[in-house]
């Protein structure tokens, strides 16, 4: 029989992918191209015929799945990064209450899919384009998501543009894992069942 939380885990393996790219160029000025790409991919994969395709593939999502092992085994070396989830989590819950934004975030993707198709979802441009599309929409939801990290880094309008789309990224993947059925209460209930799926993913 299947692991019904198969997928879900897929999608908290790019969230959690997502936002460890986030406090890595917060405090480092750079993310790791290898593990920021599926990720923002990912957000212009809306008819994706999968969750792993979502992503380009379960190997893309490595990163992802180790930090969702160690937690899942209260092996987590980042106590930023849980709350970061949370907060991501309730802040999609929101976004998902209002079609409005919900469209013109939609709208604004659409628009910019052919740039990043030709350029790759990493380009500069691209994420300038994207981390502006999350400032005129979901930052002005709430829970805001608050980044901590170097301030000489976080004055940068680069970095802040990566950040912010891979906050996009980020929110992405909470809305697939909540289309997939996730719940908080998981967490609480079925923690077993999704490190099995972790791990089978891993092997």
């Amino acid at each position: 029989m299947e692991n019904p939380h198969s997928d879900r885990v897929l999608a908290l393996a790019g969230l959690a992918q997502s936002l460890q790219q986030v406090r890595r160029i917060a405090e480092t000025g750079h993310s790791d191209t290898g593990a920021a790409q599926p990720v923002l991919d990912s957000v212009f994969r809306i008819d994706a015929p999968s969750a792993a395709a979502v992503y380009g593939g379960v190997p893309a999502l490595a990163p992802g799945l180790r930090l969702l092992d160690a937690y899942l085994a209260n092996r987590a070396d980042d106590p930023l990064l849980p709350r970061l989830a949370l907060a991501t989590v309730q802040l999609e819950r929101r976004f998902s209450g209002e079609p409005a934004t919900m469209q013109a975030v939609g709208n604004g993707i659409a628009g910019l899919a052919a740039r990043a198709e030709e350029l790759g979802s990493t380009h500069p441009e691209v994420l300038s384009a994207l981390g502006a599309l999350y400032a005129d929409t979901i930052s002005h939801l709430r829970p805001r998501i608050m980044v901590q990290g170097n301030p000489h880094y976080l004055g940068q309008p680069g970095v802040v543009s990566e950040i912010r789309a891979l906050l996009l990224a980020a929110v992405r993947s909470a809305r697939l894992w909540r289309q997939l059925g996730g719940s908080q209460w998981h967490f609480l209930f079925a923690r077993k069942a999704m490190a099995e799926a972790v791990r089978m993913h891993r092997n």
